[in-house]
C-alpha cells in the first residue's frame, strides 16, 4: 500500500532484546536497558512465570512494562509481576485498565530515564480499538497489528482502521526492526504465496524461516523493508496483489482498502 514520509525510530545503537516464548506461539520481549545493563523493560507480559524465570536466570531487575493492547495473552501476568515489583505499566489510553498506571496515546514520547529508552508512541488500531506501538532505537513493538508477512485480525476496528495503521508502520525507516507479538510467520508466508506465487522474496524469506524454525529459533525480528517486499498487507498498491484479491473477490477492488479487506477476509478463512 502506499506509505507516506518515512518516519525514523531513531540511529540509536541496536537494542539488545530477548525473545521470552509463552502459551502456543507467544513472544514476551524482554529490552535490556542501554543505562544499566541488569534492568529490563519487558513488553506484553501475557505470562508472568516465564518473565519471572527469564530475569532469575540473567540475573535480570524488572524496571517496566510497556502494554500494546488490552487482550489477555498480552497482559495477563502483569498483576503477577507487580506483585514481586514496584514498576510503572504503560498502556493504551483508549484501553486503559487498572494494570496501566500511566497511559499513552499516540503522538505521546515515553522517555523512561532510569533505562535509557525512549519510544515514540504511535497509535495503530484495527485489532483492538486502543492498540498502541512503541517505536524507537530503530525498533518498533507492534504487539498484534503487524506480523512478519501478516496482519492481525480485526476483531475491535475496521479495514480502514488497520489499513491507515499498517501504513503508519509502513512509513518507519526500512532497517527498522519489528518485534510482534506471535510467531505466526511460516504460516503467514503460506498464503503470501498464494497471493502473490511469483514473488521470489517470499519463496526464499520462507525457506529462510524454516531453517530457523528448524533449529528451534525465532523468525523475529522482521525488518519494514522485508515486510514491504513480502508481506501482502503492505502490499494492496500492488498491482499482483491487487489481481489476486480482485479474483478471489470476483470484482474489480477500486481502493487499497477494499484490497486489504479482501485479503483479510480471505486469510480469515484460509487453511
Amino acid at each position: 500500500m502506499a506509505t507516506a514520509a518515512r518516519v525514523e525510530t531513531g540511529a540509536d545503537e541496536r537494542l539488545n532484546v530477548m525473545p521470552v516464548a509463552a502459551f502456543t506461539d507467544n513472544y514476551i520481549w524482554m529490552i535490556r536497558a542501554p543505562a544499566t545493563q541488569r534492568a529490563v523493560a519487558v513488553v506484553d507480559p501475557g505470562d508472568a512465570e516465564p518473565v519471572k524465570r527469564a530475569l532469575l536466570a540473567a540475573e535480570l531487575e524488572l524496571g517496566a512494562i510497556l502494554l500494546t493492547h488490552h487482550h489477555q495473552d498480552h497482559v495477563g501476568g502483569v498483576d503477577e509481576l507487580l506483585a514481586g515489583h514496584s514498576v510503572p505499566v504503560y498502556g493504551p489510553a483508549r484501553e486503559a485498565q487498572s494494570k496501566v498506571s500511566h497511559p499513552l496515546r499516540g503522538g505521546d514520547r515515553l522517555v523512561l530515564e532510569k533505562l535509557g529508552l525512549s519510544f515514540n508512541i504511535i497509535d495503530i488500531p484495527g485489532h483492538t480499538a486502543g492498540h498502541i506501538a512503541f517505536a524507537g532505537h530503530n525498533a518498533v513493538f507492534c504487539g498484534d497489528t503487524l506480523f512478519s508477512a501478516g496482519c492481525g485480525r480485526l476483531f475491535e476496528g475496521t479495514p480502514e482502521q488497520m489499513t491507515a495503521s499498517l501504513q503508519k508502520l509502513a512509513a518507519l525507516s526500512g532497517s527498522t526492526e519489528i518485534y510482534c507479538g506471535h510467531e505466526y510467520t511460516l504460516s503467514n508466508l503460506q498464503f503470501a504465496a498464494v497471493v502473490e506465487p511469483e514473488n521470489a522474496h517470499v519463496s526464499s524469506y520462507a525457506e529462510k524461516c524454516r531453517r530457523d524454525r528448524a533449529a528451534n529459533r525465532p523468525t523475529l525480528p522482521s525488518t519494514i523493508s522485508r515486510e514491504l517486499q513480502v508481506n501482502p498487507f503492505l502490499r494492496c498498491h500492488a498491482e499482483t496483489v491487487k489481481r489476486a484479491a480482485e479474483s478471489h473477490a470476483g470484482r474489480k477492488l477500486q481502493s487499497t482498502t477494499e484490497v486489504f479487506a479482501v485479503l483479510r477476509q480471505w486469510k480469515d478463512g484460509f487453511k
